[in-house]
């Protein structure tokens, strides 16, 4: 997710000690809740051990989608002139928690602010980043699913949270990525929304996270 906030000259590549804080939070946090999504603890059928072993690999897979789907964006802003940082939204970390303990998550952890002159196309660009990023991942994971054992299972989560993450920040509401590439070109728009819905639904429906 990414804000535009409203340009200091030559901006570089750096991360500030508050914000290497709030995406080792968000990470964290993010990683439970996709833990809690594919092996709710609450089930009696649920070991505590299983689901500690989910977040383990949860901790890897989200990892990656999620740290590069922001890092994608802060490249991009920066590219265009743009001062860009990440930060997390505690309010929404606790609902990711509390929608994964239900059956859902809304995965806003929190977005990366950016500031300085820039035109429609380029802030469209910039939210365009992250879930374009987060197809690609996709797309690099795929090959681990034919491998038995650990690393097929890693390779389809990596799928599955990749897709639903692409999926989900394209959502057209609030401060979702959607909203901005949407308000920018809706062709693009629906070029990125239609592909990500459809296969997102595909690998919940029919693939599944492990």
């Amino acid at each position: 997710m990414s804000v535009q906030v409203g340009r200091q000259p030559d901006p570089e590549l750096s991360f500030s000690d508050k914000e290497l804080f709030d995406l080792a939070v968000a990470w964290v946090v993010l990683s439970v809740a996709f833990a809690l999504l594919m092996a709710p603890i609450h089930r009696l059928d649920i070991g505590v051990g299983y689901f500690l072993t989910m977040v383990g690999l949860s901790f890897v897979t989200v990892g990656v989608a999620f740290l590069l789907h922001e890092l994608a964006h802060k490249v991009v802003a920066i590219e265009y002139g743009q001062i860009a940082e990440f930060r997390a939204d505690y309010q929404m970390l606790f609902l990711a928690i509390m929608s994964a303990l239900i059956g859902f998550l809304f995965a806003a952890p929190g977005a990366v602010y950016h500031r300085g002159r820039i035109t429609k196309r380029e802030n469209g660009i910039v939210a365009l980043a992250g879930p374009v990023t987060n197809h690609l991942l996709a797309v690099l994971f795929l090959p681990l699913m034919v491998f038995p054992g650990i690393l097929g299972t890693i390779g389809q989560m990596g799928v599955w949270i990749n897709l639903f993450l692409a999926a989900f920040n394209m959502i057209p509401f609030g401060p979702l990525d959607g909203k901005t590439v949407l308000e920018w070109n809706k062709i693009v728009f629906a070029i990125v929304f239609v592909p990500s819905i459809l296969l997102a639904a595909f690998v919940v429906l029919f693939v599944g996270p492990f």
